[in-house]
């Protein structure tokens, strides 16, 4: 998450100071939001056309569906982000755009990793509960699921539509975000901001982080225990395309997570002792980080199948609908061509 902080100081807002080396992070954030925006709009656009146009609606391509949807819907409006980093933090887009901005970045971020843990949760149970997954796993509570993930992200997000706001200073407007508080004196409403903000990082990182990719790591760890038990080593695609999208996701967004913590806890020695310069400088990289893995499902789940130069150059549609389908076992229309003789167990464990 970002952390651009305002504290209540002499009714004026306190910029953090450039760090060293500040220059080679601030293009590389640049080069970052970029390349995140092209292939963001570019890669979820042609996701959303194949899964929303090309393919059989089943569970999990309407879960890579809406996973497209929220990343598409973040990269395109990258570029106001882009422009504030090239201009120093300056926000020339007004309050909305602000606020609006901010709202998308954590819809983004709870849509994603909470469609990814639905995912998980839904191979899980096919893998401990064939027989229940094939009468009850129906398009319709699918449906019901994933909308109730869209509005719980958007009540999530309200902080933000609160609390970040615009602020001139010296002829400059910035987006900040702002907890004002009109307590006698400047020491309460410091304290009472630092607090306040801490809460809201750790909450942020419990509920939009820890907690999700705790029960993906469970799902996965109950997987492979019936893979190894079965003796079944070959993991099919779609269980590849998740572990990718898993770690890619983990790998993006950490950092920033973990970055926002260390500021709201050390955020009273950054702001007044200029400590931890170091934690400000990787505040725009580790966000600009995050924001990369709104364009990487896309490339994911081309290069994760098989003979990948081959289907590219010959049906690159084709591709993504292989890597975004369930597998013939999960598929309850397939499930005829399925042999007889197999256990429904095990042949779930081979869908998986």
């Amino acid at each position: 998450m970002e952390t651009d902080f305002s504290i209540p100081l002499n009714e004026s807002e306190k910029v953090l100071p450039e760090p060293d080396g500040y220059t080679i992070l601030w293009i590389f954030s640049l080069l970052l939001h970029g390349v995140s925006f092209v292939f963001g709009v570019l890669g979820n656009g042609f996701v959303l056309w194949v899964a929303g146009f090309r393919m059989q609606r089943t569970v999990s391509t309407v879960c890579y569906l809406n996973l497209a949807l929220a990343d598409f819907s973040f990269s395109a409006i990258l570029p106001f982000r882009m422009v504030s980093v090239a201009m120093g933090e300056k926000w020339p887009f007004g309050q909305f755009l602000c606020k609006l901005v901010h709202v998308m970045a954590d819809i983004n971020l709870y849509v994603s990793v909470y469609l990814i843990t639905v995912i998980a949760l839904d191979r899980c149970i096919c893998v401990l509960h064939p027989v229940w997954a094939m009468n009850h796993r129906t398009m319709s509570l699918a449906k019901r699921v994933i909308m109730g993930l869209w509005i719980v992200a958007i009540v999530f997000t309200l902080p933000n539509f609160i609390f970040w706001t615009t602020s001139t200073e010296n002829g400059d407007t910035y987006c900040i975000f702002n907890m004002a508080f009109w307590f006698d004196t400047v020491a309460e409403n410091l304290n009472v901001f630092i607090t306040m903000v801490k809460v809201y990082v750790i909450l942020h990182f419990i509920i939009g982080f820890s907690i999700p990719m705790s029960i993906i790591t469970v799902c996965y760890g109950i997987i492979a225990a019936k893979i190894h038990r079965k003796r079944m080593i070959k993991s099919s695609r779609p269980l590849r395309v998740l572990t990718a999208v898993v770690a890619s996701f983990f790998i993006c967004w950490f950092p920033s997570e973990l970055i926002g913590i260390l500021i709201a806890v050390w955020l009273k020695e950054i702001l007044f002792n200029g400590k931890y310069k170091i934690i400000v400088a990787l505040v725009n990289p580790a966000s600009s980080l995050a924001y990369f893995n709104s364009c990487l499902n896309p490339i994911l789940y081309v290069f994760m199948g098989r003979n990948v130069q081959e289907r590219l150059i010959h049906s690159l549609p084709t591709t993504l609908e292989r890597a975004l389908s369930e597998g013939p076992d999960l598929d309850k229309s397939s499930n005829s061509n399925a042999n007889p003789a197999s256990p429904p167990e095990e042949t779930e464990l081979q869908a998986v």
